[in-house]
């Protein structure tokens, strides 16, 4: 038996229906003068929700060594697939589950450091919802091993376990109000809201996955205050659409304080301390006027138009691989996950303004073009693959494109002269 944590054919097919409500969500957005996105944010949030599918493709992590290890040796067998009360039991088993995990990570530092990429994202719109770790399957699994040692069947685990995390897409918009007696039991639009605000009066609130029940019980629930405009980010801004930074930012500054504080117990502390402590000694000063900053580099219109085909591509290359993982090989989805990861990363430094990432981007795509036509490293049967030539040559023929109309430019501007 395989127990794999979102790994499942529910999330796999909700990921068509997310892109289609993200691009419902955009243009109702202009419609009704609100728009809630950028798209930067959007290019960055999409780049880092397909980047974190694929340690799960690759199986990275030990949880599914050891959730089959308990289901056989030390599972109680109190649940039976057939019984359908089964499935009511492991998706409120799930959902607390999911809160406590959820809270320990934004209250415990090392935790923090593979949640905090889904906080990042200043904007709040449904493309928030992608931004999903890469690093979670670290240690997300030690909090669902009481369920596996009660006996909850590992199709019924993945099953809910993937429910759960499509049913939390949704309640990441704006648009949609206060839902009455709803919002008393399920998490919402609203009071999810609330739980990605960086204002001091709403930090470290509203966990739930599917329910609000758990915050109420558990003395965690904070209504939206009429008077308090939430704003979204961390309190310590990513400031970069860089989707590695993102998953490492916090990590990063973890080790660089361990290394700056002169006690040694303070070495240790910043490790597993709450997630707003640092040493004294490795405190800056911030400046109030930065909290409603929005980190938005200006850029050129040929940079928009590059990063539109990239937020196309980055979407729909990642997400052929997923659909057919099974067609892949272990190798050619290591390759695809290296192509997504240095492209995207490539293009969120093009949209901090960074034109040399245009060389670089040049320089991958014909690589990458002449490593998969002539050593043929991807099967060319494959929709993915094919897809994937089509994004490269795209990229070779817009970037030289752009320089040949640049050349152009510069000439003009030489004989004006």
């Amino acid at each position: 038996m395989e127990v794999i944590t979102d790994k499942s054919a529910v999330i796999t097919f909700a990921i068509a229906g997310f892109f289609l409500l993200i691009v419902i969500e955009y243009f109702y957005g202009l419609y009704v003068g609100k728009n809630t996105y950028r798209l930067n944010d959007t290019l960055t949030s999409i780049g880092i929700g397909m980047i974190s599918r694929f340690p799960v493709m690759l199986n990275l992590g030990v949880q599914s060594v050891i959730f089959v290890y308990i289901s056989s040796y030390l599972s109680l067998e109190l649940l039976s697939v057939k019984n359908p009360i089964t499935w009511i039991v492991a998706f409120l088993l799930y959902d607390v589950s999911y809160y406590w995990m959820h809270r320990m990570h934004h209250e415990i530092k090392i935790l923090w450091a593979t949640h905090s990429v889904h906080h990042h994202g200043e904007e709040f719109n449904l493309s928030t919802a992608l931004r999903q770790t890469s690093t979670g399957w670290l240690w997300k699994w030690i909090f669902y091993m009481p369920m596996i040692m009660l006996g909850v069947p590992g199709e019924v685990f993945v099953t809910v376990a993937g429910i759960n995390l499509v049913y939390q897409f949704w309640v990441h918009t704006k648009h949609i109000g206060h839902l009455g007696f709803l919002e008393k039991i399920f998490i919402t639009p609203m009071n999810h809201g609330i739980h990605h605000a960086k204002n001091k009066e709403y930090i470290d609130a509203n966990y739930g996955g599917v329910f609000i029940i758990w915050d109420r019980m558990f003395g965690t629930y904070i209504a939206e205050k009429p008077d308090i405009k939430p704003v979204y980010g961390t309190a310590t801004p990513l400031g970069s659409w860089n989707p590695i930074w993102a998953n490492f930012q916090v990590l990063s500054i973890m080790i660089k304080d361990t290394i700056k504080t002169k006690s040694w117990k303070n070495k240790l502390k910043v490790w597993y301390s709450k997630t707003y402590w640092r040493p004294e000694d490795c405190i800056e000063e911030k400046n109030p006027n930065d909290f409603y900053k929005k980190f938005n580099p200006e850029i050129s219109p040929d940079v928009k138009f590059f990063g539109i085909v990239q937020m196309f591509f980055i979407t729909i290359v990642p997400y052929t691989v997923l659909f057919f993982a099974s067609s892949h090989s272990y190798f050619e989805i290591v390759l695809f996950g290296i192509s997504v990861i240095t492209l995207a990363t490539l293009s969120g430094h093009l949209m901090q303004g960074n034109r040399s990432m245009y060389q670089m981007i040049l320089i991958f795509s014909v690589i990458g073009l002449f490593g998969i036509n002539y050593y043929e490293l991807l099967n060319l049967e494959l929709i993915s693959t094919k897809l994937f030539n089509v994004h490269l040559a795209l990229n070779i023929l817009i970037v030289t494109g752009i320089y040949f109309f640049q050349s152009l430019t510069n000439i003009k501007i030489l004989k004006a002269k």
